[in-house]
């Protein structure tokens, strides 16, 4: 397949770009800064030049690819002033809008795979299982994916096939959130945050890259699905899972709630608060994970 990335640099996108590679597909990346095909070695890598935010020339390339993958979005770890809160928004809403207006024309993909996160379901402190079934909260992160997975939505209008990735914690090498953890946790200071019962929606990176090929491969899948590992953990259990991965203990108390919401505001509720999210859809329609259970996938990450 030739595949159209938007994201393709960021820590997920990177990581798909080379095993879609891998995998014998042609990628083509949408970048903000101009690169050269074949770079490092990446011989069926073709670089678009452009902001995805605003409309332009970029949107002429997806004619003669088979699927647009939306990847798109600046990070959320960062204390949410308004100025935040607005790029957070735009590098979701206005990317989408703008990839989905190119997808009108007749030799344009006919599938597209479009990032949403598990903060659709709003940050929860209870046991509830949230499946692709359940409403949407209320906060700030639940109101954006309402909005983002509506404006995905919209290719269906023109005969696009719409798949939504409800992205949970994705855990991999050289990134993300574990990256963030490992300093700590290797030196007998990580712990758990504030209550540690809020549950911890992760899922390895591999699998999350076998789930989109997965949609890729199989046309007739279409509407939400929660990309998350079969076996989330609360805060508090994850964190005993990791120190073990690490030959390590959990010593130190329980970071209090308090001071997270003084060092990160509003985006401190992110982390006191979680999903308890189930791929539903996807155990029903069959897919496998490789890593279902987070000793494993840890044990891989760390080797």
């Amino acid at each position: 397949m030739k595949l159209f990335l938007t994201g393709g640099t960021g820590f997920v996108g990177s990581y798909f770009t080379r095993r879609f590679l891998e995998e014998g597909h042609e990628v083509t990346v949408l970048t903000r800064s101009a690169r050269k095909g074949g770079e490092k070695g990446e011989t069926k890598v073709s670089w678009v030049e452009g902001d995805p935010t605003e409309p332009g020339h970029w949107q002429e390339s997806l004619s003669g690819h088979d699927a647009a993958i939306n990847l798109a979005g600046s990070t959320i770890f960062t204390p949410w002033t308004s100025k935040a809160r607005k790029v957070i928004e735009d590098s979701r809403i206005l990317t989408t809008r703008h990839l989905v207006e190119a997808l009108k024309g007749d030799s344009s993909p006919a599938t597209l795979l479009s990032g949403s996160a598990v903060g659709y379901y709003g940050g929860r402190l209870d046991d509830t299982v949230l499946t692709e079934d359940t409403p949407p909260g209320d906060d700030f992160l639940a109101q954006l994916g309402v909005k983002w997975e509506k404006e995905a939505l919209r290719a269906e209008d023109w005969g696009v096939r719409v798949a939504i990735c409800r992205l949970g914690i994705v855990l991999g090498r050289d990134g993300g959130a574990l990256s963030k953890m490992l300093p700590a946790f290797r030196k007998y200071m990580g712990s758990h945050l504030g209550s540690g019962k809020q549950w911890f929606p992760w899922i390895h990176m591999e699998d999350l890259f076998r789930i989109f090929l997965f949609l890729l491969e199989n046309p007739h899948l279409k509407g939400p699905f929660n990309c998350t590992a079969p076996n989330p953990l609360t805060n508090r259990d994850f964190a005993g899972v990791l120190a073990r991965a690490l030959g390590t203990s959990v010593l130190m108390p329980g970071v209090p709630a308090v001071m997270i919401r003084m060092a990160l505001g509003d985006f401190g509720e992110v982390i006191l608060k979680g999903q308890r999210a189930l791929p539903q859809r996807l155990l029903e329609e069959g897919f496998v994970f490789q890593f279902p259970h987070a000793e494993e996938a840890l044990a891989d990450l760390l080797k």
